[in-house]
This record gives C-alpha cells, sequence and structure tokens, in this order.
C-alpha cells in the first residue's frame, strides 16, 4: 500500500474522517521523521503531536487488528495490497466526496484537493532541488498542463521548510516597464521588496555609473538576501513575456545565471532558490554559457499516463477499472490534464451529460461541446497570426507528420496544439486535428470574418463581466444595472419591488481563523443555499422566478451564462452576490413574500452546519454559520430613485446585526 492509500482507507472508516493535523503526522511518519521535526514542521508543541499521534496508532490497530505504532507502520503496511473490501470502501468513499467537493477544472488545483495527480517523479525532484543551496528549477509546459499547481505545492513545501518564499507573474507588469533595463529591473526589485514585506530602498543600491544590472545584483546581495534569515524562494512565472522584447531578455536571462553562478563562490548567494516558468522555447540569441535554461533542474511535465486518469476518474467516483472509457477519452484527448478534468466533471458533475462518455465525445469536436470555450481562445489566437494559422492547418490535414519552420513550430507547441520530435509537428491529440479541421477549413476568410468575430467576442466578454466568478451569481454591477431595469418595469406596472440584503455574520473572522480557501467554499455552499431557496420558494408558490440568466449570441450559436436559471418568460428575480460575504434577492413581489423567502434564506443556511469557533470571542448567535438579513419592500415612482429601496434594506440588515444576528428585520 501506499500512503495515499493508508490515508484514504482511515478517512473512508472514521465516521469523522482525518483533521489536517492527523494526516501530516501520518505522511511525515511514513517518511521516517521524527515528532520534534512534525511538530517544528507543524508549529505545535512536541506533546500535542504525541498525543495525536498515539490516538492514530490505536485507530490503526484497531482497524487492521494487529498492534501497528511509529517504528513498523510502514514496514507493517507498505508490503500489503488493499483487499477488495478496502478498495470498495475507497471507492464508495471518493464517490460521496466527489458528490460534495467537485471542482470546476479552472486554475490551478488546491492544496487541499483530492483532485490533484502527482506526475512521480516530478514532485519529489522540484521538492529536492529547492532544499540545494543556489538551485534554479526550470519548469516548460504548454498552458492549462499543471504549471501552477505544481508551483502551488513547491512553495508549499518551501514554506513547511521555513523559506521565504516570492511568486511574481511578467504577466502583471505594465508594457511601460519593458521599455527599458533598467525600468525593468527596477520593478523586479521593487516586487521582491513588497512580497517580503521590505521597504524598498533602490536608490540606495542603484548606481547609474555602475549599470542596471550590477545594481540590482547588489540589491539582492546586500540588501535583500542578507535581511532574511533563511532562504528565499523566487518564481518568476510568465518568463515568455520577457522574451517579447529581445533587448531585455538578452541582458536579463544572463543575469539570472549569473546569480546561479556565483552561489558557487558567494556565500550568501546560496540563499537564492530560482524557479523559472515558461511555456515556449527562447528565440533570442544567447551563448549555452549565457543561457538560465541549461543549468540546475529541467522540468517539462508530461501528459498523464493511462494509470493517472485512471486514478483520476476514481476520484471522481467513476468505476472506470475495465479500461474501455479510459481508452474512449484517451484516444480524443490524449492525456492532457485539462481536458481529461473538464471531462470528468462534465459526466459526473452538472453537465447534463449523466456519464454518457460517448455522447460527451461525440459533441467534443463541435461548437455545442464542453471543449468549445476552450478551444474558441486558439481560434481567435491564430486568427490573429495568419501564418501561424496557415501551418497549423498544414499539420491537422497531414496523414502522417509535417516539418515546419523552427519559429513557427515553436509557438505552435507552446500553444499545447502540437506534439515536436525533432523537426516533426503533429497535432496534440484527436480534439484538436477533428476541431481545428472544421474551424480552420478556409484559411483566406479569416481575414473578412475577423471584425465579426471580434464583436461577438466582445459581447461574449461584456456578458462575462456581469459574472462573479467565484459564486457564479450576478455581480454587484449586473445587480444596479437590473435594479434600474426592474424599477422602470415596476413603475409601469404598479407592482412592488423587494429586496432581501444577506450579511454572513462574522465572516471576516471565519476567513483569519480557518483560511481563505475554507472561506471561499462556505461562500460557494451558502450562494447555492440561497439560490435553492428562491427557487424552492417561487416553484411552491404562484409566482414565477427567472434569477438573473443572462443570454447572449456568441460565434454564431446562443449561449446562457449560468449566473443563476431562467424559465420561458421573464419573471422578475435576481440572485447576485452584493459584496464580499453579501447577498442580495431582488424580486417584484410584496414585503410578505420576501420575508418568508428571508428567513427560509436564514435558516437554510443555518442548517447548512457550517462549523465555526472563535477561540477567545463570545457572544457568537450560534456554533455555526448565520446569515442576517435585512428586508424592504416599496412600489416604485419615477420621482423616487432605485437606491431609495437599496438604503432601506442596508438599514434594515444594520438594524438586525445590531440586535443579536442570525435574524432578519423588516424595513
Amino acid at each position: 500500500m501506499t500512503i495515499d492509500e493508508v490515508v484514504l482507507l482511515l478517512k473512508a472508516s472514521q465516521i469523522n474522517g482525518l483533521t489536517t493535523l492527523q494526516e501530516m503526522i501520518l505522511r511525515s511518519s511514513w517518511e521516517g521523521k521524527t515528532y520534534t521535526s512534525i511538530a517544528f514542521e507543524a508549529h505545535y508543541g512536541g506533546e500535542r503531536i504525541r498525543k495525536v499521534a498515539s490516538h492514530l496508532w490505536q485507530l490503526l490497530s484497531d482497524f487492521w487488528q494487529e498492534p501497528i505504532h511509529k517504528s513498523n507502520f510502514r514496514k507493517t503496511l507498505e508490503p500489503r495490497r488493499l483487499s477488495k473490501a478496502h478498495q470498495q470502501l475507497i471507492k464508495e468513499f471518493n464517490r460521496a466526496a466527489t458528490a460534495i467537493s467537485l471542482e470546476f477544472p479552472n486554475g490551478p488545483v488546491s492544496l487541499n484537493s483530492r483532485f490533484y495527480i502527482p506526475r512521480p517523479p516530478v514532485e519529489e525532484l522540484a521538492y529536492a532541488e529547492i532544499a540545494a543551496p543556489g538551485s534554479v528549477i526550470c519548469i516548460k509546459a504548454p498552458k492549462k498542463m499543471g504549471k501552477s499547481s505544481l508551483i502551488l505545492r513547491v512553495l508549499a513545501r518551501a514554506t513547511n521548510q521555513g523559506f521565504r518564499t516570492v511568486s511574481l507573474d511578467f504577466q502583471q507588469a505594465d508594457k511601460a516597464v519593458f521599455t527599458s533595463l533598467d525600468k525593468f529591473l527596477r520593478w523586479l526589485c521593487a516586487n521582491v521588496s513588497r512580497e517580503l514585506q521590505l521597504e524598498p530602498k533602490l536608490n540606495d543600491y542603484w548606481h547609474e555609473d555602475m549599470g542596471s544590472k550590477v545594481s540590482c545584483s547588489i540589491y539582492f546581495q546586500r540588501y535583500l538576501l542578507s535581511a532574511l534569515k533563511s532562504p528565499l524562494v523566487l518564481v518568476l512565472n510568465e518568463v515568455d513575456w520577457v522574451f517579447e522584447y529581445p533587448e531585455i531578455a538578452g541582458e536579463f536571462l544572463p543575469l539570472v545565471r549569473s546569480w546561479y553562478e556565483q552561489a558557487k563562490m558567494v556565500e550568501i548567494w546560496q540563499k537564492l532558490r530560482l524557479v523559472l516558468v515558461y511555456s515556449r522555447e527562447i528565440l533570442v540569441p544567447l551563448k549555452l554559457t549565457q543561457s538560465p535554461f541549461n543549468i540546475g533542474l529541467p522540468i517539462q511535465l508530461p501528459t498523464f499516463t493511462k494509470e493517472q486518469v485512471l486514478d483520476l476518474a476514481q476520484r471522481h467516483g467513476l468505476d472506470w477499472a475495465n479500461g474501455k472509457d479510459i481508452e474512449s477519452l484517451m484516444a480524443v484527448v490524449g492525456g492532457h490534464p485539462y481536458l481529461v478534468r473538464l471531462a470528468l466533471y462534465h459526466l459526473v458533475g452538472r453537465g447534463g451529460l449523466e456519464r454518457n462518455l460517448q455522447q460527451l465525445l461525440a459533441e467534443a469536436v463541435t461548437t455545442s461541446g464542453i471543449y468549445h470555450e476552450y478551444l474558441r481562445q486558439y481560434v481567435l489566437a491564430l486568427q490573429e497570426e495568419p501564418e501561424l494559422a496557415s501551418a497549423f492547418y498544414d499539420v491537422i490535414n497531414a496523414t502522417n507528420y509535417v516539418r515546419l519552420e523552427p519559429v513557427l513550430a515553436y509557438k505552435l507547441q507552446s500553444m499545447g496544439l502540437v506534439n515536436l520530435e525533432g523537426d516533426r509537428c503533429t497535432p496534440a491529440c484527436e480534439l484538436y486535428r477533428l476541431y481545428f479541421r472544421e474551424q480552420l477549413n478556409s484559411i483566406a476568410d479569416f481575414a473578412a470574418v475577423r471584425v465579426d468575430q471580434l464583436q461577438k467576442e466582445n459581447q461574449y466578454l461584456r456578458a462575462l463581466s456581469s459574472l462573479d466568478e467565484l459564486t457564479q451569481l450576478a455581480n454587484h454591477r449586473y445587480f444596479h444595472t437590473y435594479l434600474q431595469i426592474e424599477w422602470q418595469r415596476s413603475t409601469r406596472n404598479g407592482n412592488p419591488l423587494s429586496l432581501i440584503l444577506c450579511d454572513i455574520d462574522y465572516f471576516k473572522i471565519y476567513n483569519k481563523t480557518y483560511g481563505r480557501e475554507a472561506g471561499d467554499h462556505c461562500l460557494r455552499q451558502i450562494a447555492n443555499a440561497i439560490l435553492n431557496c428562491v427557487q424552492y420558494s417561487f416553484s411552491h408558490s404562484n409566482i414565477s422566478y427567472a434569477s438573473s440568466t443572462i443570454t447572449y449570441q456568441a460565434h454564431g450559436a446562443c449561449e446562457t451564462s449560468q449566473i443563476a436559471y431562467s424559465q420561458n418568460q421573464p419573471s422578475p428575480v435576481l440572485v447576485a452576490r452584493y459584496g464580499g460575504e453579501e447577498f442580495a434577492v431582488l424580486t417584484q413581489t410584496d414585503a410578505k413574500t420576501a420575508a418568508y423567502i428571508a428567513e427560509q434564506i436564514r435558516q437554510q443556511v443555518k442548517a447548512l452546519a457550517i462549523k465555526c469557533e472563535y477561540p477567545g470571542i463570545g457572544g457568537l448567535p450560534a456554533t455555526v454559520l448565520t446569515v442576517s438579513a435585512g428586508v424592504a419592500s416599496m412600489i416604485p415612482q419615477l420621482e423616487i430613485e432605485p437606491i431609495t429601496l437599496v438604503n432601506a434594506a442596508e438599514q434594515a440588515l444594520s438594524q438586525a446585526k445590531r440586535t443579536g444576528r442570525d435574524r432578519l428585520v423588516l424595513g
């Protein structure tokens, strides 16, 4: 058994699962670490670690019906295989956990996510390298291959080892930063200072006569590194952006290499551990002795293997042990991490395909498929570079492979569209061949349709700007637009307009106590609870609902954002994220109905039983998260501004909070 299987078995067999500390003790003990070392890394006292560990060994002993303790833990369990009963237990646990914790694959996979698939030996090599003095790691892979997820884990490992960490993204630098080497290096030094919470002192170390590169090196050596008691892991993301400015790249990249070489002679430079993250080959002419990409540890993230896709499918609760479904999926998308995860998400989640893999794959290569939004970005990028589009068109229409100009080949490879072996280009996967063959069928027409496509893209982006990314509800901006529309509608038909404002009680303290990730998860849970309450309330009354659906035309097809839900007739109801921890429900109904909905929301949020314990803080309304609600209702009139309704609801909400929270007040 692996330690992952041991942890899963315990989580599946225990009613309350495992705490983060318990899991850390298990994994650290498996690695042979002492209790003293574990206590130091976990920032707990040694006695606390020993007490928790003692309970763990008793759990393990009871589970396997034999004595298990720290000294024989790994030696006893590692040689064993999972029994069929254990496999079934894990399968059921995965299925149940997936129903609760399903994550849309967007952005890096969080540290506590069960959907992160390690790609040995990549992670362990990276962890070992950052522990080495003066080390450099070069991570190269196209977008959506998992670079950010790996970086997240490298930074977490560095933090656990007591290192300082800074992650900079060159995409975030203004264009003006790249107008000169001096501005670029000053931007770099200023941002590293800020991330380390050190006062920027560039003018104290910057000397025109010595030049920008020497000044930058002195700033790092005599100020930044000297101020730190522990090593610094500096991640430079999207180094590709520097490639676009050859004069800066030609000076900066050799400078980075010089820091690595200085670490062999000057001890203080050994504190610096560099991680360079990029997508494509550098085309700036550099000598081998100047490039930072041929030193240290090079990492190229591979696609998932069949075994890793099976592992991910099982974590989604899918029984694909016979291998047929895996082969079908990989025949279309290969082992591309994002494409695989998106398919599994839709098969298990809210994709509406009810686990029908064949239907998903049949639609995948069309504009109605789950990959259309992702692939459409490539279509737009290729339209901007007709030469690149023409080259890719040759690749996807070739029966074997195509030899391209190196610059074009490297660009297509960095985009993740082709596999490149030597000078031989082939499509990265069958999905790309089939989808783009249709989309790029008439290269000559690209210029003619460009204006039309851009107009549709702008329309699409305007719709997305109305969506709160975290909760998938309408955002604050769209709320106020919608309020203006409904106010005018109500002045014409004479119907009352009601507003419910809900605020999560003491949520800032919850965020500080349990962390931002836990806070984000709570916001999503509560958003769904509010949405469900509104849906249920209107579906069990004579009032219909529509809740903020935005429909727009994009690329010739009707797209509907997932801001909420809709019915055929446009009944005026909006559910929105009004602020950080505030939600709003705007509806054409009377005060009595609005108060009823608000009370249902209050009860349902409390029924979520999201535990909150704040040591040293008394007078809480409950031991679980609650909401306070303010309700206001009025019949709009032309001479009254819509903000009047908002002010009334905010005053009612304020009163609900002043009088004890976990209640609603009708203004």
